[in-house]
């Protein structure tokens, strides 16, 4: 799913586990007048790497358990540094309002 490879992208980006969790099952329209709504389910917990240690599937309640390894997420960051490689000092523009 490509929510998946977005979220599971937000853990390589950052060197550190992320841990996604969504609604399963059907919430029906309090007004009646709509049909609804499906959740997804598929929560899941993604490593450093974007790998999977643990997954919900989309149609049962499910409570995850995983190990994270904390010093294998500081591994992972030396190994690959995004933030060493920062240009801090080219931030000031974000800041900017573009009419500025």
């Amino acid at each position: 799913m490509a929510w998946q490879t977005v979220q599971r992208g937000h853990a390589v980006a950052n060197g550190l586990p992320v841990l996604t969790v969504n609604r399963v099952g059907h919430e029906a329209d309090p007004g009646g007048t709509a049909p609804g709504i499906r959740f997804w389910g598929n929560s899941f917990v993604a490593g450093p790497q974007g790998e999977i240690l643990a997954a919900a599937d989309a149609d049962a309640e499910a409570v995850l358990t995983a190990t994270i390894d904390l010093d294998r997420s500081e591994a992972v960051r030396r190994i690959w540094p995004f933030f060493r490689d920062r240009r801090i000092d080219h931030y000031g523009a974000l800041a900017k309002i573009l009419r500025d």
